[in-house]
């Protein structure tokens, strides 16, 4: 158009608000990611055992069924606080799974092809980018983790009555906050090992390794030095001390509780500052 016709107007419809901005970034990361066939079948094998626990929570509290099979209830088949932590041990293995497959490909390709200058140019802070490829990750592992253990809940509570519910309501708010617990460490090693590592598969490869090699240097620690202080560096062994003590049950971990909340916090804090040297609007070449 012209600029001596003067018919430009800036747009003066209403304006966004500030706060929900990085959704938008949350939303393109899906439309991309979610145009894998592999992941959608994934995310389907997350469920498996999920659904699996939804028919055993109805099976065991069948009373016809049960004794058509002439089936006794027994410790085994309590829905408590060590049925909760084996179910936040398989899905959180999943949610592992799932970051490694999704969080490497979030900021490297920003990195890559020097999108973080678009990007920051714009209202947008380092914060706000960091949440927007946070919540990638937070929706999807939510999916597989939290939001089914609630539902399990659910179930058994309205299979139970309302003593049951009242008695063990304490599981629900442990379901959540030690799947959010687990989401948010591995949410933060996966963007912080993006940032760093610009190709994904060798990124994706340590958040692998991040883990595995953790529980392989806590053995060695543990075996040459007569100790059981290795165990810090195993992250894993760090949240399942945190899950032991959420869900009430005794996983036989060597950690107290302390020592635990102080590795995970400091491996937090070192992934926000990784984020923070690297999330920059310019990158210096030497």
């Amino acid at each position: 158009m012209a600029i001596y016709k003067h018919t430009y107007s800036p747009y003066t419809g209403p304006l966004m608000p500030r706060w929900p901005r990085f959704f938008i970034l949350t939303r393109y990361s899906y439309a991309r990611i979610l145009q894998s066939k592999f992941l959608i079948l994934f995310l389907a094998l997350c469920l498996v055992y999920p659904i699996g626990c939804f028919a055993f929570i109805y099976l065991v509290n069948n009373a016809s069924f049960l004794t058509l099979i002439n089936f006794r209830p027994g410790p085994f088949t309590a829905i408590d606080g060590r049925f909760f932590y084996y179910y936040s041990v398989v899905q959180g293995t999943m949610a592992y799974l799932l970051t490694a497959l999704v969080g490497p490909s979030l900021i490297s390709p920003d990195l890559v092809n020097g999108g973080l200058p678009l990007y920051l140019c714009r209202p947008f802070t380092r914060a706000e980018y960091v949440a927007g490829k946070l919540s990638v990750l937070f929706f999807l592992l939510s999916l597989i983790t939290w939001i089914p253990g609630l539902g399990l809940f659910a179930i058994k509570a309205s299979l139970a009555g309302w003593p049951w519910l009242t008695a063990n309501l304490w599981l629900a708010g442990a379901i959540v906050f030690g799947s959010l617990i687990w989401i948010a460490i591995l949410s933060l090693i996966a963007l912080a090992l993006s940032a760093w590592i610009k190709w994904r598969l060798a990124a994706g490869a340590l958040v692998l390794a991040v883990f595995f090699a953790g529980a392989g240097c806590a053995a060695a620690i543990n075996s040459v030095l007569r100790t059981t202080n290795g165990s810090l560096l195993d992250l894993s062994q760090v949240v399942h001390t945190i899950w032991s003590d959420l869900f009430r049950f005794d996983s036989g971990t060597d950690m107290t509780l302390t020592s635990a909340w102080i590795v995970l916090l400091l491996a937090a804090l070192l992934c926000l500052i990784l984020l923070a040297r690297r999330i920059r609007a310019f990158e210096v070449v030497k």
